[in-house]
């Protein structure tokens, strides 16, 4: 299969998911809000832990990097969909944040208050478009190392927090009364692995790197699967520790009504079996190995993105969640496949060599 039959199928799926989830808005207008914003939690984690990965990888060098840059640049052009894809979400904030509501009266309104929520969005928004304009303009010059090399502390710095914030008000904030100060990272270290997962599955299909790149990439993906799996399991020890019904009943409806299963299911895709497969060196050089791994993370994180959002609307899961994703996916790698990227897959390929 071409490139560009991989690429038609995107755009007609796009299509299929985006009328059927405008029928479903119609028909179901309380199913639609949760569909989409796990859609749109999911996906944003793409090319938001993909320009983490390029500036990480500006500042600490290495083959990894250079084996999944056209990847990673790939997924940083389809950070501008963000305006599109948020704007169905302003029609029905009403049906997804309890908080919003005019007679609501939260212990934390000086935060969660529309206003406040709204200014906070357009800056994330804006800082996001931002840095990605800024590494892809750099990335077109002769040799972008040293603008790069300037951009990522301070880039770094300001998509940990716009992230960590951005994580609270569009997830979190489902349920006002939860808290967690490890949340934020969790949803970073998730977008990070995310990324890395959809890069090596895009570069495993596109141009196979060497077996020492693909090494380097099996530990680095080894080491965020880790990392993920301790902050997700610490917030869970401590929030089971406390035992406070604000926090326990965050995950009280996700794990009843068949929510349980999914967890199981994300337990074993994303960190045992991803866990105890690339501890094995032979796995970590394998091409076909790491591109099924990377899969498997990929299924994961769709399906933990239906986890987080869809049980907080007390609904269950149906077609239009699947519709939902379609439509964002299918727009999202059918524009990651159209935008000409040719001259930066040479220069990391001549880099890289």
């Amino acid at each position: 299969m071409t490139r560009r039959d991989i690429e038609r199928g995107c755009w007609i799926a796009a299509a299929v998911g985006v009328v059927g989830s405008a029928i479903g808005w119609i028909i179901a207008p309380e199913l639609f809000p949760h569909a989409w914003l796990a859609a749109l939690a999911c996906w944003i984690g793409w090319p938001l832990g993909s320009l983490a990965l390029l500036l990480i990888h500006a500042l600490t060098g290495g083959r990894w990097g250079w084996a999944i840059r056209p990847q990673l640049v790939a997924g940083i052009a389809t950070l501008p969909l963000v305006v599109p894809f948020v704007i169905p979400l302003l029609f029905v904030l009403g049906t997804l944040y309890p908080w919003s509501h005019p007679d609501a009266h939260p212990h934390n309104a000086f935060y969660l208050n529309l206003p406040f929520f709204y200014g906070r969005g357009v800056g994330y928004i804006v800082i996001w478009l931002a840095l990605g304009g800024a590494v892809l303009w750099a990335l077109r010059r002769d040799d972008p190392e040293p603008l790069l090399y300037r951009i990522a502390p301070p880039g770094l710095i300001l998509l940990a927090l716009t992230v960590t914030f951005a994580s609270i008000d569009a997830t979190m904030s489902l349920d006002p009364d939860f808290k967690s100060s490890a949340y934020g990272l969790v949803i970073g270290t998730e977008a990070a692995l995310f990324a890395l997962s959809v890069a090596v599955l895009g570069a495993t299909i596109a141009l196979p790197p060497d077996k020492r790149s693909t090494e380097d990439l099996g530990k680095l993906m080894l080491g965020l699967v880790i990392f993920w799996a301790y902050l997700d399991f610490m917030q869970i020890l401590i929030i089971w520790q406390s035992d406070l019904p604000t926090e326990a009943a965050y995950y009280v409806p996700r794990v009843t009504h068949g929510w349980q299963y999914i967890a199981g299911v994300i337990f074993a895709l994303h960190f045992l079996l991803p866990f105890f497969l690339l501890l094995w060196p032979q796995v970590q050089s394998s091409r076909r190995a790491m591109g099924t791994i990377a899969a498997a993370l990929v299924a994961a994180e769709v399906l933990r993105a239906w986890w987080l959002v869809r049980p907080a609307s007390g609904h269950g899961f149906g077609l239009l969640d699947v519709l939902a994703m379609l439509a964002v996916f299918g727009i999202a790698v059918g524009v990651a496949l159209w935008v000409p990227l040719q001259s930066l897959r040479v220069a990391a390929a001549d880099r890289h060599g």
